[in-house]
């Protein structure tokens, strides 16, 4: 189960909205999404959690590049969105995997030459980056907005209320919830 909320700056302080992430399937789709809860280009902070098993923090300003943090990397690459996350943050590139299903072997009738160790070419296969087994991204995404990151690296299960404290929107999260 996935709980997500974004988090809009404001001339008067945060307005909270909990969001569906049916819609998104990549970060720039979560950006899409945020940038239209924005209040004239201003900060918006975006949340997605699984379960307690992990929680992930994209900031976006105005048309820049979001920044992320995910507080278990490894755990958040086994979900959906949490792989839309890692994948950002660790560089994987979806379009080589599109290379490689391409046939750009030479070979008339589009088979791979067999290889003369008899090793299966369907087996080169390469993984991605592993994500690790802890917090992964930009720990000073909210430093300006009174996180550090050393508050950030230790939020736990009920990160969302601690920052939204930090943040100084709890009451306005809590009306959304």
């Amino acid at each position: 189960m996935y709980f997500a909320a974004l988090l809009a700056r404001t001339e008067d302080g945060w307005e909270a909205s909990d969001t569906e992430l049916d819609n998104v399937e990549t970060l720039t789709d979560l950006a899409d999404l945020a940038r239209e809860a924005a209040v004239d280009d201003d900060t918006v902070v975006a949340y997605i959690e699984q379960e307690d098993a992990w929680f992930g923090v994209v900031r976006i300003d105005g048309e820049d590049d979001p920044r992320v943090f995910v507080s278990h990397a490894a755990a958040a690459a086994r979900s959906s969105y949490g792989a839309m996350l890692t994948d950002e943050l660790l560089g994987s590139d979806d379009d080589a995997a599109d290379l490689d299903s391409l046939d750009l072997d030479g070979t008339e009738d589009g088979e791979p030459e067999p290889d003369p160790d008899g090793n299966d070419p369907d087996d080169t296969a390469t993984a991605g980056p592993v994500p690790p087994p802890g917090p992964l991204g930009d720990v000073e995404l909210l430093t300006d907005l009174g996180v550090s990151p050393e508050d950030l690296l230790v939020l736990d299960t009920d990160a969302l209320a601690q920052l939204a404290d930090a943040l100084g929107c709890t009451e306005v999260l809590e009306a959304v919830r």
